[in-house]
């Protein structure tokens, strides 16, 4: 039975242990990002399309760290909008250096 968490505030220390590994934190990292260079570029370009690449690249990136790096289940199965969240703040905590690159 998966936790059940009340806040992203209770999540975020669980998704945090779900990315241990260095590897892993890379790949979501690059994922967020390249996802978001999708969407900027879907935006700007109305190509909509792309909006179904930038999930695929985003997830893919993820999943592949679980998988082979963390093995282990990605959070998103069990808290998909606490984890979407969970990518962007551990991004901005990569970004100002609060959590190891």
């Amino acid at each position: 039975m998966p936790q059940r968490y009340t806040s992203f505030r209770e999540f975020y220390p669980f998704y945090l242990g779900e990315h241990r590994n260095p590897v892993s934190r890379r790949l979501h990292v690059i994922g967020t990002l390249t996802m978001l260079f999708i969407v900027a570029v879907a935006i700007a370009t109305r190509e909509w399309r792309l909006l179904l690449l930038a999930a695929v690249v985003g997830y893919g990136c993820a999943w592949f760290g679980h998988f082979v790096f963390e093995k282990n289940r990605p959070a998103t199965f069990r808290h998909p909008l606490y984890s979407l969240r969970g990518d962007f703040t551990m991004l901005r905590d990569v970004l100002l250096r609060r959590t190891p690159w």
